[in-house]
């Protein structure tokens, strides 16, 4: 049963790396679960960290999005009604309600120095105290009128969450649960910069409601975060949108999914051959059962069918191995001239190779069943484009036996894949050679590689000049 007026963000930060396998991840359940209840999927840019800020890493992400078929509904580029949807757009914002808070008692402002900081964690750590928290002395030193009268002077200052004490803080996870926190172990969070930009906590918050974001979902690692956000949620006097936490992904060894592992950014997957609908419903398997037990589904049978309740909490294992063999069965689940025009646009955006179409089609049907990832194509095909300058195999030593096959196959009239086949086996027999061994000489002969689409339909598509005259190449090889 669709929820009403269902409205979810995600919020990636131009850092200037590509988007995280678990990042589009978090996406495409945001994406499904607005979707399911005919709500709205919004993009947000978080680029209040600019020391971290790359220029050009916007459109990136939005791109990475885009590749995927998951369309938001506003956006930086888009626009919608609770724009301006980049958070560096929206300072004036954060400064109001940061002052409100202030006003109202529940923060304050700080003016220690980051000298004066580091000391106060040295001397906290010396006498082990766990974890280390802002001690309040400007809470202590002004009253609420001195500090903002130095704040309103220009003395430099950040606005700290007054978090209260011995306090139980406590939500429903719609994976995991109940969850609490102590508030005397949390921090007094800083919400606003001295540079005018908030820290994450408030620009989070106030984005959220601003947008009516009423189903935050996101990594589990922002679990230790939702205290904090509900103190603001609180302060404000917001009513809490439901929180969800998801599963991060791990590698076969149960250790965390990471660029140091493995590759994480979602090009490379695009850029190695894997199609964007396999991804997704790979990544859907992540935590989520499909009611029915399928393992192969289409985004939108993923929507019909989808219900947080079903996922997981534990850290599901992204496996590349199993990946590719999903990707496999897209494959082959397509027709063959829609197998052509993707392998013809992967080669052409990603390495800008014009593959002739009629060629591509006389190879698709050669190679669907073999290969797993788009990618596999030049592997398997590439001799077809290049004659070879290299073989995997010397074949010095089959000079007489290749000069023996360019004068029977001189004489073929009907080039044919089952008449070329015919002829060869033939003289395999005459020739006294095991019948695998002889055409693996003609096959490295040929393509200059073990492995191949079957040879005598590879022939036939050459050619028997082609043929002819990459034997007459190999007889002359010295290599």
């Amino acid at each position: 049963m669709a929820e009403p007026y269902v409205r979810t963000r995600i919020a990636p930060s131009p850092t200037g790396e590509e988007m995280h396998i678990g990042n589009l991840y978090t996406a495409l359940i945001n994406f499904v679960w607005a979707r399911k209840n005919q709500g709205k999927f919004i993009v947000r840019i978080e680029d209040t960290d600019r020391t971290r800020y790359v220029q050009g890493s916007e459109q990136r992400l939005l791109q990475n999005l885009k590749d995927y078929g998951l369309d938001y509904d506003e956006g930086p580029d888009i626009g919608g009604d609770y724009g301006p949807y980049t958070q560096s757009e929206r300072l004036d914002l954060y400064k109001k309600y940061a002052l409100q808070l202030v006003e109202q008692g529940s923060a304050y402002f700080c003016f220690c120095s980051q000298q004066r900081l580091a000391e106060l964690r040295q001397q906290q750590r010396k006498q082990k105290i766990i974890p280390p928290k802002y001690d309040r002395y400007c809470l202590r030193q002004y009253s609420k009128e001195q500090a903002l009268s130095l704040y309103q002077q220009g003395k430099p200052a950040v606005v700290r969450l007054k978090i209260p004490q011995n306090q139980s803080i406590e939500f429903i996870d719609e994976i995991r649960g109940k969850i609490s926190f102590d508030s005397s172990l949390i921090d007094d969070q800083v919400l606003l910069k001295s540079d005018g930009f908030p820290t994450y906590h408030l620009a989070v918050v106030v984005d959220d409601h601003l947008m009516k974001i009423n189903y935050v979902i996101r990594a589990e690692e922002w679990i230790s975060s939702t205290p904090k956000q509900i103190l603001l949620y609180k302060a404000f006097g917001w009513q809490l949108p439901k929180f969800v936490h998801l599963p991060v992904l791990r590698n076969p060894d149960r250790s965390k999914l990471s660029k140091r592992k493995n590759p994480v950014w979602v090009s490379w997957y695009l850029k190695e051959g894997f199609l964007p609908e396999a991804v997704l419903n790979y990544l859907a398997l992540m935590g989520f059962s499909h009611p029915e037990g399928k393992e192969i589904f289409s985004l939108q049978e993923l929507i019909k069918v989808f219900d947080i309740a079903r996922i997981n909490p534990v850290g599901p294992v992204f496996d590349l191995v199993k990946l590719e063999w999903l990707n496999g069965e897209y494959i082959r689940a397509m027709t063959d001239p829609e197998l052509k025009e993707k392998i013809i646009q992967y080669y052409n955006r990603f390495f800008n190779k014009q593959l002739d179409k009629d060629l591509v089609a006389k190879t698709v049907p050669l190679i669907k069943e073999r290969i797993k990832k788009l990618s596999d194509y030049w592997f398997y095909c590439r001799f077809f484009w290049e004659r070879p300058i290299s073989y995997q195999l010397n074949l010095q030593p089959h000079q007489e036996l290749l000069a023996r096959i360019i004068e029977v196959l001189s004489t073929l009239s009907n080039w044919t894949a089952d008449e070329i086949g015919s002829l060869m086996v033939n003289l395999a027999k005459k020739q006294g050679i095991v019948t695998g061994k002889f055409f693996m000489v003609l096959r490295v002969a040929i393509t200059g590689q073990k492995i191949t689409p079957p040879l005598n339909e590879s022939m036939e598509i050459l050619g028997k000049q082609e043929c002819l005259e990459r034997l007459q190449l190999a007889l002359k090889h010295k290599g």
